[in-house]
């Protein structure tokens, strides 16, 4: 009779990793569905009821949007002054260094997914975040659904509004707890009518471009998703540890010359996400793409492409063959893979029409995987 398999023994690596875990921050993420629906009011309102504990919480950011009942939750609050904007006009920025210097048990810093202006410390604040956690404070910050990678196009296709801001879904996953902040979108819309979101002008806009009833409904829809992927992934963490499954691993094939190429990662970070699997991004360099060959500007967008991956979560692995069909089959044998994303084909110059399209030979070469076309 086969006899199981053993798990694997933990090395010193293990260890040292789960000490810095436990000397670490703990995050919490007060995620909605846009603004207006009271993010930065339940942040707020925590924190003083952590104040009234004896714990000491202090704000390290946060955007009061002129609302006034946010701005009545933050006087009783200490703050850690901001810095002003290197920006004619700017806001205020968080002065990460000056809340290092206070240490306080709790920080509360809004607008997660905030970009830091040129000369900063670092470029985005979740990075700000992560220098809090691991100097060992708490953090508790906020974030509207839109602002993840994963979703740029799931949210530009529902809404038609391109997000700037985003953050890697993998910074949303280390968080210690998500608490979705829900409000149907009829009771949204009579906010903003109301002026407790934007000044009338700037609401009038909204109403009629991102606030709709059918953007609303759809960012709620997905809000409710999201979380409960998480709880998932917290559920599965709890019952078989942080490291992903063993029993499936998702691979995404990059081209020089994909038109979409963050399209397809976005899709395969959700499928390995889903799955609780590894992931790998894979680019296969032929002969035509050597060095010396290849137009700068594709070089760029490749190399763009291949640092979008590393920040959500993939492993990049660069292969060298002018036979990809093979090359890529022979990774997903020596790793195990079971899901493999590649781009839709488009149309084939003549001279390719001879021979068998790439789908077709990396179909044959990739038998028992699951082979998703993006």
């Amino acid at each position: 009779m086969e006899q199981s398999p053993q798990p694997a023994r933990p090395t010193p690596e293990d260890f040292l990793h789960l000490i810095a875990k436990q000397n670490r921050g703990r995050l919490k993420v007060y995620l909605g569905s846009a603004a207006g629906v009271g993010k930065t009011y339940a942040m707020l309102t925590e924190g003083n009821r952590l104040r009234a504990q004896g714990i000491d919480v202090v704000i390290g950011y946060v955007e009061p949007h002129e609302r006034p009942e946010t701005s009545a939750q933050i006087h009783s609050l200490e703050i850690v002054p901001p810095l002003p904007s290197p920006i004619p006009g700017g806001r205020p920025e968080m002065d990460l260094a000056a809340v290092l210097a206070r240490q306080p048990t709790v920080a509360l810093v809004d607008e997660f997914a905030h970009t830091n202006p040129p000369g900063s410390r670092h470029a985005k604040r979740y990075e700000d975040v992560a220098a809090l956690l691991d100097a060992g404070i708490n953090v508790i910050t906020t974030v509207n659904i839109q602002h993840l990678e994963s979703l740029y196009n799931i949210v530009e296709s529902a809404t038609g509004v391109k997000v700037r801001e985003r953050i890697p879904d993998s910074v949303i996953a280390e968080a210690d707890q998500i608490v979705n902040i829900d409000l149907p979108a009829e009771d949204l819309m009579e906010r903003l009518k109301a002026g407790k979101i934007y000044p009338p002008a700037q609401a009038a806009r909204a109403l009629e471009n991102f606030f709709t009833d059918a953007n609303l409904t759809r960012l709620r829809e997905i809000a409710f998703t999201e979380v409960a992927n998480f709880l998932d992934r917290v559920q599965r963490r709890r019952v078989g540890g942080s490291k992903p499954s063993s029993l499936a691993r998702v691979m995404v094939a990059i081209s020089s010359g994909g038109p979409h190429p963050e399209t397809l990662l976005r899709k395969t970070a959700r499928l390995a996400s889903q799955l609780n699997a590894a992931w790998f991004v894979v680019y296969v360099r032929t002969s035509r793409e050597a060095p010396n060959r290849i137009a700068a500007e594709t070089h760029r967008r490749l190399t763009d492409t291949l640092e979008i991956a590393q920040k959500m979560g993939g492993t990049v692995v660069a292969l060298k063959s002018d036979d990809v069909a093979t090359a890529l089959g022979a990774f997903a044998r020596e790793r195990g893979i079971t899901h493999a994303v590649m781009g839709r084909p488009g149309p084939r110059p003549l001279w390719k029409r001879f021979t068998p399209p790439l789908v077709e030979r990396l179909a044959a070469a990739l038998q028992g995987v699951d082979l998703i076309l993006g």
